[in-house]
Formats: C-alpha cells, sequence, structure tokens
C-alpha cells in the first residue's frame, strides 16, 4: 500500500544566527503569576532542543537524576518506539545545564532526583507541558523576522531538531568524515 504523504514542502532550518536571536528572545521572557524562571527556562529548553535535536517530548519527560554532569550525557526515557537512549553533549551545554539546576535550587531549595528538569510553577514540581512548550515558541516566532524560502514549510519547533541533524551532517561532511562512522555515538539506544 502506497505511504500517504503528508507534507509536500521541506522542513524549515534554522540559520545559526536565527537560533541565537530565538535564545534572545526566549530569555527575555518574563515571569507570570503562575510562570516562574520563564526566562532561563524556555531558553534552555530551546538550546537542547536545537544543540542536542532533543524531541519536546523527550524535553518534557527530563528529570533531574536524568542528567550527569560529571559524565556529560542525557538520559533520555520511553523516547520513540518507548525506547531509552543517551545523549551525550560537551561542555558548553554542560556548564548551561550546571547553572540553570543552580538557579532552580537557588529559588525552589533541592532538586528531588525525580523532579522534572523544566518547570516554571512555583516549587518546580509539575513539568512544562509540550503544548506550552510549542505556544511559547510560536509567539516567540514573529520576533525572528524568518523569512521561508519558497517550497518550505512554515517554522515549527521539531524545525529546531531537524536543523540540528542538517548541521551535524553538514559539518562532517565538510570536515571529509564519513557520516556512518560516527552516527552510533550520536546517541545510544539501550536494551
Amino acid at each position: 500500500r502506497p505511504r500517504r504523504c503528508t507534507q509536500q514542502r521541506a522542513p524549515f532550518l534554522f540559520e545559526p544566527f536565527q537560533v541565537e536571536r530565538l535564545l534572545t528572545c526566549a530569555a527575555q521572557l518574563r515571569d507570570a503569576p503562575h510562570g516562574h524562571q520563564r526566562g532561563i527556562t524556555y531558553r534552555l529548553i530551546f538550546a537542547l532542543m536545537y544543540a542536542l535535536g532533543l524531541r519536546v517530548g523527550e524535553i518534557v519527560r527530563l528529570c533531574v537524576k536524568d542528567i550527569d554532569l560529571g559524565r556529560q550525557y542525557l538520559l533520555i526515557r520511553q523516547t520513540k518506539f518507548a525506547k531509552d537512549r543517551i545523549v551525550p553533549f560537551g561542555p558548553h551545554v554542560a556548564e548551561a545545564l550546571q547553572r540553570y539546576l543552580q538557579e532552580r535550587e537557588r529559588c525552589n531549595g533541592s532538586l528531588h532526583p525525580d523532579a522534572p528538569v523544566f518547570s516554571v510553577a512555583k516549587g518546580g514540581l509539575q513539568a512544562l507541558g509540550s503544548q506550552s512548550i510549542s505556544r511559547t515558541f510560536q509567539r516567540l516566532l514573529p520576533h525572528l523576522d524568518l523569512s521561508l524560502p519558497a517550497g518550505v514549510a512554515p517554522a515549527r519547533l521539531h524545525c529546531l531538531r531537524h536543523s540540528f541533524a542538517v548541521a551535524t551532517l553538514l559539518r562532517w561532511y565538510r570536515s571529509g568524515i564519513d557520516p556512518n562512522t560516527r552516527l552510533i555515538y550520536l546517541s545510544t539506544f539501550l536494551g
């Protein structure tokens, strides 16, 4: 049976300067009566989605215990196909995560290992939902002044993941690296 074609246009790919503008806009988000530390929270969410290629569902399920700053990796639980995977990160992401967690502890007290990493609720015990993250992303888009090339779909949250994948592959090709030798290290599925 032929597969149903769901999209005729290519996904929008963010350039690094556009992501930087997105992160700047996110950092300027103001707190609301039921939304504390919105700026630093959304900035890190969008940064991780772009820098590590994470899905929004993986972001919302991330718990404090899933971050290993010493070995510099995230344990992503119950991702696509109900698998767990390890996603390594470098020193810049480690520093950003450490700063964020320290700020969360400063405002909310000691973080329980099962606490969600990303919360704007007072006390930090309620995880942000994927819809809230997507809505915030959509509200920030007009501030980015993006121009869509012909045949390209409007930018959406998942485009950060696409941009990560394409940028990574292009960097490897330009460096003369065969992607087949690196893909195994990009993330490791467990059990």
